[in-house]
């Protein structure tokens, strides 16, 4: 039903007679931080939507919460590719991200567009494409890191990473300087310390972290659900630990 092609009539209809319902929008949901963050959305009675490349591992949610998780086919590489659901945004997280860990000597520039692909380009014109279908209040809430803090601890090899990490925090507060004037929505940044992920792995092998993505989840949904309210435009360090 969400899928058809009737355009402004099906998502104001879906609007109106749904409107006590709240629709989360979450990248990268298959594994790690967007996968525990997808699971506590659902289990407080919200209608995810996720987007990701990989969706096999949110079967077993399909079965489990059915008619209220839509699993999107979808790459940040090439937005305009995939075909989204006419639904409203109450919440958007950019949580989706990618690593290269190399030297700077070595860096190519396809390293470069990989790594600000997913983590600038994508949310910027995936946030893009939505805009029509926010709500009045809609809070878009980037999934940052520490790193890419002016002024945080820096590590060899996460040139691109951090960079891209850091280019992100500042679209947030752009995006809020852009729409303040004539909008209601909010946009803010969680800048993230060590948290025990994949990706955590792939920067620093044998590292243990002191959250694990299920410790951190109940976190991120109360920012997403209630931080719109009272603030706009900031970068939020979560960290226990850097790495």
């Amino acid at each position: 039903m969400a899928r058809t092609c009737f355009g402004p009539f099906l998502y104001t209809y879906i609007y109106t007679t749904k409107k006590m319902k709240q629709y989360a929008w979450i990248t990268g949901g298959s594994r790690g931080i967007g996968f525990a963050t997808v699971k506590e959305f659902l289990s407080n009675g919200w209608h995810v939507v996720v987007l990701t490349r990989n969706t096999a591992p949110l079967n077993p949610l399909v079965e489990q919460f059915g008619s209220s998780l839509d699993v999107v086919p979808f790459d940040l590489l090439d937005v305009d590719s995939c075909e989204l659901p006419k639904l409203p945004v109450d919440v958007l997280i950019h949580n989706a991200g990618a690593l290269v860990n190399k030297p700077a000597s070595e860096m190519r520039l396809s390293d470069l567009n990989y790594c600000y692909g997913v983590n600038v380009f994508g949310p910027y014109m995936l946030t893009q494409k939505l805009l029509g279908q926010f709500t009045e209040k809609a809070h878009v809430v980037a999934i940052s890191s520490i790193g890419g803090v002016q002024g945080s601890v820096k590590f060899p090899g996460l040139t691109a990473y951090s960079s891209s990490k850091g280019a992100i925090n500042t679209l947030m507060e752009c995006f809020h300087a852009e729409f303040e004037a004539d909008e209601q929505w909010s946009f803010n940044t969680l800048a993230l310390g060590a948290v025990q992920t994949e990706m955590l792995d792939e920067a620093f092998p044998g590292f243990k972290a002191p959250l694990s993505p299920e410790e951190l989840s109940p976190f991120i949904y109360g920012f997403a659900t209630s931080a719109g309210r009272v603030m706009r435009g900031k970068i939020i360090p979560v960290s226990m630990s850097t790495p």
